[in-house]
């Protein structure tokens, strides 16, 4: 979708001062940045400090959330917002002094520790603390306070300690929230869930207008504002874009009850972009502010650390946790630095142009830095929280089938380079997490999939989105001709929900949580399929 003409022009105007080649320099993307997002020149830091008595609003209406969470220490986020459909969210100019604590218990009568923190405007008075010295494997939590006004309490977990021998861990995957397809009721259901950590694997929000009725959700008891029935180009219309989505009450329930561990997919800048190739096919200068806007106001909005903080167009985000001698996860971006899609993207059949083996999906930095920590990894279970589908998907039998050029499969090269890297490494226990397509898939993971009786090198667990697609169906409309066509797919359902993974030291085992709708609220839950591969005899079987 093209930008509408004034954020088209302004956008423009901003790429006729900076090119790629000045976007990489230290000083170029500074300059850069502060020109075409609006921010405040280096040391603005500085700003007069707000009288917090004048806070007269709430300004916790976007809840909290942790995130990335480490032996001794997990990122607390709130961002202070007490009118947050409106441009600068009703917060003065300054910074807003911050006080936070974490406790023991849920009544903070005894506080593990405590501090304050300053909410920035550049930083769009977002705020990331990362406490130490916590200890590890255990609940605790945490609230802010600004002014007079106290935040909700939020709930969360540290890892254990690097080699510490868990019996059991628990996680979920969710995946593709957009708002205007209806209500993020899995998130209601997911507060509720028993879980140590959620790995949210992108599309967190939607650059498509929303109208005044949120769209799908069909309300009748408010009024979206109009700045929300345009597309997401310049800073300020993606903050007030994840304003718009943090302000719903399902999703602030499931971050306030676990720690997420996030990564982004496409929709978070445009749909389907490759590195700083546009879906319009703007020229990269332009595009690349785009892409400076969208990065900044995802970290501003996520439980991230500061290695995590974008540098003009670029962030680093994918990086490597571990949860004792059970885990290993390490944590992909898949559009940064991928290649474009081949044959024009959309489904096509494999020929030259997506074979071709010098096609990345990762990149060659982020490749090598997979397949290198394999290699030194201790853990039972190698686990890859990433976007898109790895294993193949052939959408017809015989040989006319075509598969995906945004996927997995339309970069054969890449996806068998890390499979040959992770049987290189001797990673016997690989398990991929899998989102963006809206869709329930349970795989296994071939080393040929042309040879169905070739190596099992894996399984993939793909979650269904939150909302994106509206209500879904059991069995879609390609149910049968998928199966037919992938005797290595397992399990297929088309609605909404999330899928949590439990590990042990024996098996892996994956529960496909569904919900009957999302188009009308408070739809029940239900366990849809379950399966479990076993420890050193990957595939999965029906729990």
């Amino acid at each position: 979708m093209t930008p509408t003409a004034p954020y088209e022009q302004e956008i423009r105007a901003a790429a006729t001062h900076i090119g790629r080649r000045r976007f990489l320099t230290v000083t170029g993307a500074a300059a850069a940045l502060a020109f075409t997002t609006n921010l405040p020149a280096t040391g603005a830091a500085q700003a007069a400090e707000a009288d917090t008595r004048k806070l007269t609003e709430n300004p916790f209406t976007l809840g909290v959330a942790s995130g990335d969470p480490q032996p001794g220490s997990v990122v607390l986020w709130t961002r202070l917002a007490p009118r947050p459909y409106e441009q600068g969210n009703g917060m003065p100019d300054a910074r807003v002094p911050v006080r936070w604590e974490v406790a023991y218990d849920e009544k903070f009568t005894r506080l593990a520790g405590r501090g304050r923190a300053d909410a920035h405007p550049e930083f769009n008075h977002s705020v990331h603390i990362e406490p130490t010295g916590l200890a590890p494997d255990r609940v605790y939590y945490y609230r802010f306070r600004a002014g007079s006004w106290i935040s909700p309490v939020g709930r969360t977990r540290t890892a254990p300690a690097r080699g510490a021998r868990l019996s059991r861990l628990k996680l979920a995957a969710v995946s593709c929230q957009a708002y205007h397809d209806g209500y993020f009721t899995a998130y209601r259901h997911l507060a509720e869930e028993d879980l140590d950590v959620v790995f949210h694997l992108g599309d967190y929000l939607y650059e498509y207008p929303v109208d005044a009725a949120g769209g799908a959700r069909r309300y009748t008891d408010r009024t979206l504002p109009d700045r929300f029935h345009r597309e997401t180009v310049t800073l300020e219309d993606y903050r007030l874009r994840y304003a718009l989505y943090k302000s719903d009450p399902d999703l602030q329930a499931a971050h306030a009850a676990h720690p997420f561990i996030v990564t982004w997919d496409d929709h978070e800048v445009e749909n389907n972009y490759a590195s700083d190739i546009s879906e319009d096919d703007l020229p990269p200068a332009e595009f690349l502010v785009r892409r400076a806007a969208a990065y900044r106001a995802y970290w501003e909005n996520q439980p991230l650390r500061r290695p995590q903080r974008p540098h003009g167009p670029d962030a680093r985000l994918y990086r490597r946790l571990h949860y004792g001698q059970l885990a290993q996860f390490d944590i992909l971006d898949t559009r940064q630095y991928r290649s474009d899609q081949a044959y024009g993207d959309g489904w096509h059949a494999p020929g030259p142009e997506s074979t071709d083996p010098k096609r990345t999906l990762t990149g060659a930095t982020q490749e090598r830095w997979l397949i290198d920590g394999w290699r030194q990894s201790t853990a039972r279970w190698n686990v890859l929280p990433q976007q898109v589908a790895f294993s193949e998907r052939r959408n017809a039998t015989g040989p006319g089938y075509q598969v995906s050029m945004d996927a997995w499969d339309g970069y054969p090269a890449s996806r068998a380079r890390v499979l040959a890297g992770a049987e290189s490494a001797g990673v016997d226990n690989l398990v991929v997490l899998t989102g963006d397509v809206h869709v329930h898939y349970a795989f296994d993971i071939k080393k040929d999939f042309a040879d169905p009786a070739s190596r099992t090198a894996g399984v993939e667990f793909v979650t269904t989105s939150i909302a994106s697609g509206k209500d879904g169906a059991d069995k879609p409309a390609n149910w049968g001709t998928y199966l037919a066509a992938n005797p290595h797919l397992k399990f297929y359902n088309g609605r909404r929900g999330y899928v949590t993974v439990t590990l042990d030291r024996d098996t892996a085992r994956g529960d496909y949580r569904t919900v009957s709708a999302v188009t009308t609220p408070g739809a029940p839950v239900r366990t849809a399929a379950s399966f479990v591969t076993e420890a050193g005899n990957p595939g999965l079987k029906p729990a």
